[in-house]
């Protein structure tokens, strides 16, 4: 999300009240309200509860982190990274579990629903042959998580996030299904 807002020229400020870095943008005819929680990530639910319930009242162009006018789940997209997923590729989702990360679970129990979009991004290691190889333990796990990119995984993340940029983009102007055809 923070290399889609650099992209878009944006321009991020810390909101106490959200006790995130929100930063609003005009994709085309839409304004897009994008949300970087300052919590820890089993809190990032907290950062968007109050965006959720009030973009209810707010004017149909107005859309928390993008989508068509609609319910909550066609204007949010939540992007995450998944050990579920090889590292550099991304899958778009919607109305799923949090399938155990705890990011996800927060937000979930802050809006009350899991009829949302979401942007999974792959983080776990792969083989030589692109197999994944799901991190073992708790240690293990930690380390893929919070570890350094090398280099050359740092290439593949600037690649990725074009075209997540494109999938996003894509969500807001077209809607969900033509961002999931167009990117899964």
């Amino acid at each position: 999300m923070e290399w889609f807002g650099k992209s878009m020229g944006a321009e991020w400020k810390s909101d106490k009240k959200l006790n995130a870095q929100i930063t609003r943008v005009t994709l085309g005819k839409s304004k897009v309200t994008l949300v970087l929680p300052d919590t820890f990530m089993n809190k990032s639910g907290n950062s968007i509860k109050h965006l959720v319930a009030s973009s209810k009242a707010a004017a149909p162009t107005h859309k928390v982190v993008g989508g068509p006018t609609g319910s909550v789940g066609q204007k949010m997209i939540v992007i995450y990274d998944d050990l579920d997923l090889p590292f550099g590729s991304a899958k778009i989702s919607f109305n799923k579990s949090s399938g155990g990360h705890k990011g996800l679970e927060s937000v979930i129990k802050a809006i009350k629903t899991e009829k949302f979009a979401r942007i999974r991004v792959g983080i776990s290691p792969v083989t030589p042959t692109g197999k994944i190889k799901k991190p073992l333990g708790e240690e293990a796990v930690t380390k893929v998580i919070l570890g350094k990119f090398k280099p050359d995984e740092l290439t593949q993340l600037k690649k990725l996030s074009k075209k997540v940029n494109e999938a996003l983009e894509t969500f807001v102007s077209e809607g969900l299904e033509r961002a999931m055809t167009c990117f899964n």
